[in-house]
């Protein structure tokens, strides 16, 4: 049975901690691939700018390049409307009836899997995977395999803020993923 991660998110933008999260997950739980999926409504977090979704596509593009391990999984954006996780699951579950799914969340998410739209079913469909991150107690009544990494302390909002600044993200971003949102002119860099 082929064994996939999958890291679902907003991505807005991609950066080292996603590498992370998905190179710790690849080899501690020896995965196959790990697909990053981008949401197209979040429904657990309130969004106020996101680039459209072929920008979004791109941008996780030149996240990924240079690990062949690493794919995308367009499911979300192409369906369109908010992104429930147990509907998603259900259909890459029934395309691919014989892949093990390992769903891939940082510690936040761990803490709110309770909130999560019908979670004793999604239980089912995969094996919950949690990256605990800096300030993340990991506590949950739902059964998910921990994994640590090294504590990188970056979010997508700090990188957003540092862009609008102008501040550098030097380290944060790769340097094709940052070129990509100069190009675009996004988030406020230029």
């Amino acid at each position: 049975m082929k064994k996939v991660g999958i890291l679902g998110g907003t991505f807005n933008p991609p950066h080292v901690g996603h590498l992370l999260m998905a190179n710790e997950a690849l080899h501690a739980l020896s995965l196959d691939e790990v697909r990053f999926m981008p949401n197209a409504i979040p429904p657990h977090k309130q969004v106020n700018y996101m680039p459209r979704d072929a920008q979004r596509l791109d941008l996780l593009q030149c996240l990924i390049d240079e690990e062949a391990a690493f794919t995308i999984e367009p499911y979300e954006i192409e369906r369109g409307g908010t992104s429930y996780t147990i509907d998603t699951m259900r259909a890459l579950t029934s395309r691919e009836p014989h892949t093990a799914f390992y769903f891939i969340i940082g510690g936040d998410s761990i803490d709110t899997l309770h909130t999560w739209k019908e979670i004793d079913a999604l239980m089912q469909l995969v094996t919950f995977v949690g990256i605990l991150r800096p300030g993340s107690q990991g506590v949950s009544t739902y059964a998910v395999t921990l994994l640590q990494t090294p504590q990188i302390d970056v979010s997508s909002t700090l990188l957003r803020e540092r862009l609008a600044k102008g501040y550098t993200v030097n380290y944060l971003l790769p340097k094709q993923v940052e070129a990509y949102i100069r190009k675009e002119r996004l988030y406020g860099a230029n």
